[in-house]
């Protein structure tokens, strides 16, 4: 039996609807990203897990018991909120141990998990602090360490990063990848960047208007997506989409395939003018120091043509305007039907 289950649950919202039957697994000591786009419903399904928002129908079982009707306080899940929620006239020491206090537990049993949480979280030195006083970083550390003394089942990370700065985001990313090492918790965590996604879990829900699109590990959704929405929401630059007509006989042999081709960056091979099956024209180049971007659009029949992306990890003397040979391995083309669906037999 699965750790939480979620068993066709469905959310509507003034006629609109938002969740539309999702299930779900989830084992014990997982780590599960939500992903999606704005809008897809993940914040949604992760309060509904939460108890914050009302499931209208379907049901959620967490380690065998039925909790789709129980108050948030009786669900024994912790949330970290995007915006910390911390009582700004408390100290750390407060805002963490404020549940536990609220709960009557022994002064001595909340000191020892206090110290505990801020061990592991680098805040033994702020505990008499107010949040006023602290980084955004600890600001957000505090109300994980608030989650981690309550020792729940399951940990819920609500976009938890989307506030800190991009050098704060991956240093904390990194440490809540240690915390879940450390602590073996369930994890659902909910965010709209697929990096955080592709680092983070065991396991990827990649979520459009409120239903699945795929699950899967990171690496499975990026080698094998289920369709041309998956192929391009994961990965960084998104995956080339072209139409086949671009590229004909892009299959090989008599056989045809009528839809797209999508293409990962890093299997674009940019050579010199003249050279490969396509022929190209630069119009950016994005020097990243250990990695390079090419943009560059080869001849169809829109009035700019199409442009293509290759990733390379070597630094490169071609500037905008340059004519430049493109070539493309068949074996890594992802081929999809008209209706955006993976046809990964068809080759």
């Amino acid at each position: 039996m699965s750790y939480l289950e979620l068993q066709d649950v469905e959310k509507t919202f003034a006629q609109v609807h938002v969740i539309k039957g999702i299930n779900l697994k989830v084992e014990k000591g997982e780590f599960v990203v939500f992903v999606g786009p704005s809008g897809c419903g993940k914040s949604t399904l992760l309060r509904m897990i939460a108890g914050l928002t009302e499931i209208d129908s379907g049901a959620l079982l967490l380690d065998g018991r039925d909790i789709t009707r129980l108050a948030s306080s009786k669900r024994d899940l912790a949330m970290v909120f995007q915006s910390y929620a911390l009582y700004p006239h408390m100290s750390v020491y407060d805002n963490m141990s404020f549940a536990l206090r609220l709960a009557n537990v022994d002064h001595a049993v909340i000191k020892q998990k206090v110290d505990r949480a801020a061990e592991i979280l680098n805040l033994t030195n702020y505990l008499e602090r107010t949040p006023r006083e602290l980084s955004g970083g600890q600001r957000q550390r505090v109300a994980i360490g608030r989650a981690i003394v309550r020792a729940p089942k399951v940990f819920l990370f609500d976009e938890p990063l989307s506030n800190l700065d991009a050098a704060l985001r991956g240093q904390t990313r990194v440490e809540i990848a240690q915390l879940h090492r450390e602590l073996g918790a369930t994890t659902i965590y909910v965010t709209h960047d697929q990096v955080e996604a592709m680092t983070l879990a065991d396991r990827v829900v990649v979520l459009r208007e409120g239903m699945i699109e795929q699950v899967g590990s990171p690496l499975e959704l990026y080698d094998h997506p289920a369709n041309q929405f998956v192929a391009q929401f994961i990965g960084t630059p998104p995956m080339n989409m072209v139409d086949s007509a671009v590229l004909p006989g892009v299959v090989g042999g008599d056989r045809k395939h009528d839809g797209f081709v999508g293409v990962r960056p890093e299997n674009v091979q940019v050579l010199p003018a003249g050279e490969g099956r396509l022929a190209g024209r630069v119009d950016l180049v994005e020097s990243l120091g250990n990695n390079t971007l090419i943009y560059a659009s080869i001849a169809a029949s829109t009035p700019r043509g199409v442009q293509i992306v290759a990733a390379q990890g070597k630094r490169t003397t071609l500037h905008a305007g340059d004519a430049v040979g493109l070539d493309i391995p068949p074996s890594s083309f992802h081929l999809f039907d008209r209706q955006g669906r993976s046809m990964a037999n068809a080759l």
